[in-house]
């Protein structure tokens, strides 16, 4: 198998694994363990992993300039993006958090627009409010299985989540160009489990692990190595290979392996709202996206 069909075999498996993990994660939180607790036991348990695999990576000094931009990722990559993540997921659906998320690509571009005062074209408008309309769609009327009165502010969370992503994305671009991944990956997750511990801690110290039964901690497993550690790997093996534009469309799975999960398993159900809302939200960065193609083509 030639490198580049093995990298696109490895964003379809990254793709598989993040719409699994929506309904995976879902089984575990609030029910077992609450968001913010969870999330200090995927930071803290990414950390290990990282810093381990370092140990037999080529080893790289980072300059103390770019330490401030490390934490700035830390933030908006790994703890206010993670926080917000789990915490909408644990009160919407598998289905609508997906969706939102497809949003990602879009809200990085009008980042770099707004950051880098790059004129917005109009198509580009019409994408970001297309993308807008279906996001607020979700918000105010997709309801969540279970806990619908509060799905509104989870489908918001996922939202600011995606936001937080895009900042991330915009941020660790210079730091990819500079050092190998795993010389400032590690320091990223270190960074972000220092700034979840205080929101994480009381709900982590709050499990009741003797309750918890042999398949959650599994789920829980899944989530920490597969979700978050091989996901990464697997994502730097397609950004080498494959253009940035190629790797983004597989974002665009996401959706749809989650909504095949999440309805197989009966953790989740499709109506009009969600799919009039992810048709405006496909539009809306089909829209953004294919301008921007167009344009370095």
């Amino acid at each position: 198998m030639s490198k580049r069909n093995l990298a696109l075999l490895g964003a379809t498996i990254v793709s598989i694994i993040y719409g699994v993990t929506f309904t995976i994660a879902k089984d575990v939180m609030p029910a077992y363990i609450d968001a913010f607790g969870f999330i200090l036991l995927r930071v803290g348990g990414s950390v290990l992993l990282f810093w381990l695999t370092w140990l037999f990576m080529p080893k790289e000094k980072i300059a103390l300039g770019d330490f401030p931009r490390i934490i700035a990722a830390a933030f908006f990559g790994v703890a206010f993006n993670m926080l917000t993540f789990f915490k909408g997921l644990s009160l919407t659906s598998p289905i609508s958090a997906a969706v939102i998320m497809v949003s990602t690509p879009m809200i990085v571009l009008v980042l770099s627009a707004l950051l880098m005062k790059e004129r917005m074209k109009k198509r580009m408008v019409l994408g970001i409010i297309l993308g807008l309309l279906g996001t607020t769609f979700l918000i105010l009327y997709g309801k969540s299985i279970g806990n619908a009165s509060n799905a509104g502010l989870g489908n918001f969370l996922v939202l600011v989540n995606a936001i937080s992503y895009g900042f991330y994305l915009i941020i660790v671009k210079k730091l990819m160009h500079t050092y190998h991944a795993f010389t400032f990956v590690k320091w990223i997750y270190l960074f972000g489990f220092l700034m979840v511990l205080p929101f994480g801690w009381s709900e982590f110290n709050a499990v009741n692990w003797s309750l918890i039964p042999v398949g959650i901690f599994w789920k829980i497993s899944f989530v920490v190595v597969v979700s978050t550690f091989l996901t990464y790997l697997l994502n730097l093996l397609s950004m080498k290979e494959l253009k940035p534009t190629t790797v983004a469309v597989f974002i665009y799975l996401q959706p749809l392996f989650a909504t095949i999960f999440a309805i197989g398993l009966g953790k989740d159900e499709l109506n009009w709202v969600k799919i009039g809302a992810a048709i405006l939200i496909f539009a809306g960065v089909y829209l953004v996206t294919q301008k921007r193609t167009k344009e370095h083509s």
